[in-house]
């Protein structure tokens, strides 16, 4: 978006004053998002300010003058001169208006100003934000954060409806995309990475709604997930040796349950001198390794056309001479593409779904594959099933906020027309201590079938990896 398309957009939708601007703690601190409004003495503000005026409606009238100033032709790419330029014009007219401000009231309006005219608002103190790992903006008077695996919500408000369609719009125009009546959805990514998902009226009864996936600047490893409790050290070792031994593994779970963030820990153990090809709606993954292709879809035009889904991009994926496919989430068609890619030598594949358990990820991928338009029997699709699938990785969001794996369950094969599983580690909840959940991640006791191709190998695991030796 053009720096003069972004003054435009920061420019209020009707005149006056706005009524409900963010204003920040002056400490930045993260328990109060956003400091109640206050009255500014009028001796402190000059005699040109009236009395009681709001720190907002100042600051909305210095934002004005600074955007009224402001070269429309600057290159919006170079950053730092933009913000220099921005706060060159907010001094001067600082002084020119005669306002007395304390030192923190001034560097706390210029950084809302430089956020409405090159960011994204109210949203930029929860994006810089390191604690918070989901934003929810529920039209403009209910924003919601996630932190610590639980909601909070905030004191930041939008001044109406249109200033968080200015926000959308600015999120989407750099990557081609649209929101509007006749397309109220948009998925998008932030430049950082983080996964955004909007939904506008007529769809939204509640004003325009925004959720935001934060991208961590530094992706999860397996120590951080330790030390989280999200599994044990012994249960990534198992399963860096089944990612080592090119075993087809689906992450399931529920929403928010870490499903991401698991799949990305396990394609970190792909060794280094493979072709990796992902696939995802909006890229989340974050692989190390030197060859990676990334693609990702593509809704519709506004004429109807040029979508490109997950499933075409499987297909293709194929005629790229991968070692491994990783595909951020299966959701329809592309199951079958997948299970037949599995099932004809792509060996090592990763993907995730949602699902209530590993047994429930099966019985959705058997519905994913019917999505896809085959007219198979449900045996041999669960035969496709049990063939391709090697390992099921269950993960949830426990009622405390904590994320842990709570089963990884081997597919063992068919006996009839049942596939058979196993756990080879689960979760033994004993109970609730000081409002956390209290229980144990173990090994079942028993040895999967596969242990025989670790061996050969030559891979090798702790001893008593899956229980006590007798």
């Amino acid at each position: 978006m053009s720096l003069l398309k972004r003054i435009e957009s920061a420019r209020p939708a009707t005149p006056g004053a706005p009524k409900n601007l963010p204003v920040p703690t002056e400490g930045g601190g993260n328990r109060d998002v956003l400091a109640p409004d206050r009255g500014v003495a009028s001796g402190r503000l000059g005699a040109s300010s009236p009395a009681r005026e709001s720190f907002r409606d100042v600051k909305y009238r210095i934002q004005s003058r600074v955007i009224q100033d402001l070269d429309p032709k600057l290159d919006l790419a170079n950053q730092p001169e933009v913000r220099r330029r921005i706060e060159e014009i907010f001094s001067r007219v600082i002084d020119e208006e005669g306002l007395a401000l304390t030192r923190a009231e001034r560097v706390r309006m210029l950084e809302q100003i430089t956020d409405e005219i090159i960011g994204l608002g109210p949203l930029e103190p929860l994006l810089r934000d390191d604690s918070i790992s989901e934003i929810m903006v529920n039209g403009p008077r209910q924003v919601y954060i996630e932190r610590s695996g639980k909601l909070e919500l905030t004191n930041v408000v939008f001044q109406n409806d249109e200033h968080i369609m200015r926000i959308i719009d600015r999120i989407i125009a750099p990557i081609g995309r649209r929101v509007d009546e006749s397309s109220p959805m948009v998925d998008a990514r932030l430049t950082d990475g983080s996964r955004v998902n909007a939904v506008i009226p007529p769809l939204s009864l509640v004003g325009p709604v925004v959720t935001i996936r934060k991208f961590a600047a530094s992706p999860f490893t397996v120590d951080d997930l330790v030390r989280f409790g999200t599994a044990t050290p012994d249960m990534f070792e198992f399963l860096r040796a089944c990612v080592e031994a090119r075993l087809n593994i689906f992450v399931s779970g529920g929403t928010a349950s870490g499903k991401t963030t698991t799949l990305n820990v396990l394609s970190s153990f792909i060794p280094n001198d493979e072709r990796i090809v992902t696939i995802e709606d909006a890229a989340e993954l974050q692989l190390r390794q030197e060859h990676v292709v990334t693609l990702e879809s593509r809704p519709a035009n506004i004429e109807g056309r040029g979508a490109v889904a997950i499933r075409d991009l499987v297909r293709n994926a194929l005629r790229m001479r991968p070692d491994r496919i990783v595909v951020g989430e299966c959701r329809g068609g592309e199951a079958l593409d997948m299970l037949q890619a599995m099932n004809t030598g792509h060996d090592g594949s990763l993907s995730t779904g949602h699902a209530n358990s590993p047994r429930d990820m099966l019985s959705r991928l058997e519905t994913m594959v019917l999505m896809g338009g085959v007219d198979l029997p449900l045996r041999a699709i669960r035969e496709q099933i049990s063939s391709a699938v090697d390992l099921v990785v269950h993960q949830t969001r426990l009622k405390d906020g904590t994320r842990k794996i709570v089963n990884i369950t081997e597919v063992q094969g068919m006996e009839g027309d049942v596939i058979v599983t196993q756990d080879v580690f689960s979760f033994e909840q004993t109970g609730i201590v000081d409002g956390r959940v209290a229980g144990r991640l173990k090994p079942t006791g028993i040895r999967p079938r596969f242990v025989e191709q670790f061996e050969a190998m030559g891979i090798q695991l702790p001893p008593g990896v899956f229980g006590p030796l007798f």
